[in-house]
């Protein structure tokens, strides 16, 4: 039923419990899972330890930092997929828009299913733009999945 399983993952409490829902579905339909993750300066340097009203201008992280960064949290979605029993087909670490990136990665390994966490990390503008979640649900050419 599901083949290929791609994964979006922002470091978020809700990303990785979505990640072990599909890790679930995984060992049932012995799939693929592809990690996708789109690393956001805002949110790399609230993590590196920007504050509200802080001078965030100031601590931006370098595009080396973001970059470390996200290879993290992609490290740290292989270990909680080896907790189940899982192995990563392949890790995705994008620049630009989250849901672009998960729904392109889709369209690439040709996926089934697409699981994402319902409350993650996003930046302010998702409160004007709408959230990850929701623009891949409404983008996506295969199944989705919103984990809560």
């Amino acid at each position: 039923m599901f083949n290929k399983i791609v994964v979006g993952l922002d470091g978020s409490e809700a990303s990785e419990k979505a990640l072990s829902v599909a890790c679930d579905l995984a060992q049932k339909y012995g799939s693929d899972i592809h990690l996708v993750h789109t690393p956001q300066p805002q949110t790399v340097a609230f993590a590196l330890g920007a504050v509200a009203g802080y001078h965030a201008a100031t601590t931006m992280p370098s595009a080396e930092e973001v970059q470390k960064a996200g290879e993290t949290i992609l490290s740290a979605g292989k270990a909680i997929a080896e907790k189940y029993g899982q192995a990563v087909t392949e890790t995705h670490l994008e620049t630009g828009d989250p849901a672009e990136n998960i729904i392109n990665c889709a369209k690439d390994c040709n996926a089934d299913l697409i699981v994402t966490g319902r409350r993650g990390l996003g930046s302010v503008g998702a409160l004007i733009q709408g959230s990850t979640t929701q623009r891949v649900n409404h983008l996506a050419e295969c199944a989705c999945l919103s984990v809560v």
